[in-house]
């Protein structure tokens, strides 16, 4: 498991909110519910995203547009189109004078809007939660962006009209999709953080994924390079010099980015989340995250 992949993994990524949204002009949408990310596809037709700071920017049918919370921002059929409906929290949907619009605009299954046959339908996914692995990975992008969506708009726009079995699941895994495959396509053309390129390294890249997939392996410079087939001191060099930090430091980012994850878990306890991240005692565990985190493990699960 890499970062990208773990942005997705775990229950704080599934469960996304998902619709599909059919809107005649004039139409205009104040979004307020502070998400981590949200993506908008469209289908057919046009939409503008106007942020709260920045220029406005379209979507056209076959894009997909990426934006990072929490600010608010504006979904509209053009820029200057005054808002009428405010997206709040838990995706409450009301007018400007707070009138609920849940039963007024229900569409039937997962669809909302103004008209059965809007002239733009769009595909709306929020992911709700925030990780702190997923962080790491949101932090590396613009606040907004928009890319080709390619066939998966279409394949989820068709798929969400569906009330089967399971379907939940197959949602959230096409939303995934959609949101993996954007994001590959932008640190191809862009310049993606240091972490990202190097897994692409033949060694760097190896070790990195060991680090990745078992966080609580005793790992030290010498038994990872003796995995990755070349020395102690070679690996520490270039690793440094393509991440940007040494493999032992970033071995502790990231398993103290998976414990902060873990301790929000139901049910966690210190001593559990210790053991699965690579810490003998929760004594280890509290005192690196109290040091890098600046609060005790039991602070910040309460908090």
């Amino acid at each position: 498991m890499d970062q990208l992949a773990a942005l997705l993994d775990g229950p704080r990524a599934r469960g996304a909110f998902l619709l599909r949204a059919l809107l005649d002009p004039p139409w205009s949408m104040r979004v307020e519910d502070q998400a981590p990310l949200t993506l908008v596809g469209v289908v057919r037709g046009e939409a503008w995203v106007v942020p709260r700071d920045g220029p406005s920017v379209r979507i056209s049918p076959g894009e997909v547009a990426i934006v990072r919370g929490p600010d608010e921002y504006v979904v509209a059929d053009q820029p200057g189109t005054t808002p009428q409906i405010i997206i709040g929290a838990d995706q409450n949907c009301t007018t400007l004078d707070g009138e609920s619009l849940y039963q007024s605009m229900d569409l039937g299954v997962r669809t909302w809007g103004n008209s059965a046959d809007g002239d733009t339908v769009m595909i709306v996914g929020t992911y709700a939660m925030e990780t702190e692995v997923g962080k790491r990975l949101l932090d590396a992008l613009p606040k907004l962006l928009v890319l080709p969506g390619g066939p998966l708009i279409g394949l989820l726009g068709a798929e969400m009209v569906r009330d089967e079995p399971g379907q939940e699941a197959v949602l959230d895994r096409l939303l995934d999709l959609l949101l993996i495959s954007t994001l590959r396509s932008w640190f191809a053309d862009h310049e993606a953080p240091a972490w990202y390129r190097a897994q692409s390294d033949p060694i760097v890249g190896k070790a990195m994924r060991m680090l990745h997939n078992n966080p609580a392996h005793p790992w030290t410079v010498a038994s990872l390079a003796a995995e990755v087939g070349v020395s102690r001191a070679s690996l520490a060099r270039r690793f440094t010099e393509l991440v940007g930090e040494p493999p032992m430091s970033f071995l502790t980012d990231w398993r103290l980015a998976l414990a902060a994850d873990m301790l929000r878990e139901p049910g966690a306890t210190i001593g559990s989340v210790a053991r699965k991240v690579g810490y003998g005692s929760p004594f280890a565990l509290s005192t690196a995250f109290k040091r890098v985190r600046g609060v005790s493990p039991q602070e910040y699960k309460v908090g």
